[in-house]
């Protein structure tokens, strides 16, 4: 009999299948994609680049960048009945990725499962779910404003569109910081919403079903809900002098400090330092007071709790990033998931290829009744 192997909690530091898409490196403070470093990618690239790599496995040309950014762009618009169905059914209030699961449903109803297409046809599907994902959100947070959804415009870069879509701002610097920020998040190792997609592709099933579950990990507070949060933050320390306060406030408290600490860089997290560079660009009194806040948590962590060092991690500067390129906050994790929903679908097709269900066991702790 083969003896279990007890895995610690949370699937920590287990490696559970191999990937050619990315890895994370916490200790040396960097992540790639496809061998590309990802924080070099998004300083330099442009988002259906990285998004080519992802999925095919090289940067593209300039004659395929061209042709793979008109077949996306093509991609983005609406049919009339996903708009219908979110004109009835988003109200004042409704949540853009609440929205955008109720569409992807819709989408997804009569997809054939992933183990039964043939290869390009799973590549379809991946790329029309990713394509769409940002027009879905822009109309859903029209809508909840009382507005109207705006048209995509095949032409425009995928960042520059999402951004116009959902807030009329065509500023191209703004566009800009906004792609780099996404270029960044989409993806980073096998990470909880990563994960569910890739148990659900491993069963054969459909894209939407996949993507569903993806989305159902990712709106937890602690995965993609944290951009706001730590923005919140700020607010709520005001003068970067209440700083210190604040944090032996949350220390008391055990609670956590939004925007501080990773799961598994134990450097500065390389998006984070990467976000900071452009924030600096906007010299606004948000970023000033970002930057302030920053040092001042670090210092106080050192003090209360030495030897634990937290340093910012991507959410801190990707919430001061989108604001300033003119996204409210109800509007962070949905971008946040405008750029992960490539590194999902990414993740689906390789673990559908891979072939195996992804089937692990428990250990029963409970009371054995006779």
């Amino acid at each position: 009999m083969t003896t279990p192997l007890i895995a610690p909690a949370g699937l920590k530091n287990v490696i559970v299948t191999d990937t050619e898409l990315g890895d994370v490196r916490g200790e040396e403070g960097c992540f790639h994609y496809r061998g590309h470093d990802a924080a070099r990618l998004a300083a330099t690239v442009g988002f259906e680049d990285a998004w080519h790599l992802m999925l095919f496995g090289s940067l593209p040309g300039p004659a395929a960048a061209a042709t793979f950014r008109r077949q996306v762009g093509a991609l983005r618009a609406l049919d009339g009945g996903t708009v219908d169905l979110l004109r009835a059914t988003v109200r004042p209030g409704t949540e853009p990725m609440h929205a955008l699961r109720v569409a992807l449903a819709a989408q997804g109803l009569g997809d054939r499962p992933l183990m039964d297409l043939p290869e390009d046809e799973r590549t379809a599907a991946a790329l029309r779910s990713a394509a769409v994902t940002p027009t879905i959100l822009a109309a859903a947070h029209r809508l909840t404003r009382g507005e109207e959804p705006v048209e995509a415009d095949p032409d425009a870069g995928h960042a520059a569109d999402y951004l116009r879509m959902a807030t009329g701002n065509t500023d191209g610097d703004d566009a800009a910081a906004l792609q780099t920020y996404l270029v960044a998040a989409i993806d980073h190792g096998f990470n909880a919403s990563t994960f569910a997609g890739r148990v659900i592709a491993s069963t054969g099933s459909d894209m939407a079903s996949c993507l569903l579950g993806a989305l159902g990990a990712f709106l937890g507070p602690l995965h993609g809900g944290a951009p706001s949060r730590a923005l919140a933050a700020l607010d709520e320390i005001g003068d970067p002098a209440n700083t210190r306060e604040w944090v032996r406030g949350k220390i008391s408290r055990d609670e956590k400090i939004m925007g501080f600490g990773h799961a598994v860089y134990r450097t500065h997290d390389p998006r984070s330092e990467l976000l900071k560079g452009v924030a600096r660009r906007y010299d606004s009194p948000l970023v000033r007071q970002a930057l302030a806040v920053e040092s001042e948590i670090e210092a106080a962590i050192n003090e209360l709790k030495p030897g634990r060092r937290l340093y910012a991690n991507v959410e801190y500067y990707a919430g001061v990033v989108m604001s300033e390129a003119g996204l409210p906050p109800s509007m962070f994790t949905p971008t946040f998931g405008v750029a992960r929903v490539v590194g999902w679908t990414a993740n689906i097709l390789e673990q559908v290829h891979q072939g195996k269900i992804i089937r692990p066991s428990a250990r029963y702790v409970g009371e054995i009744l006779q």
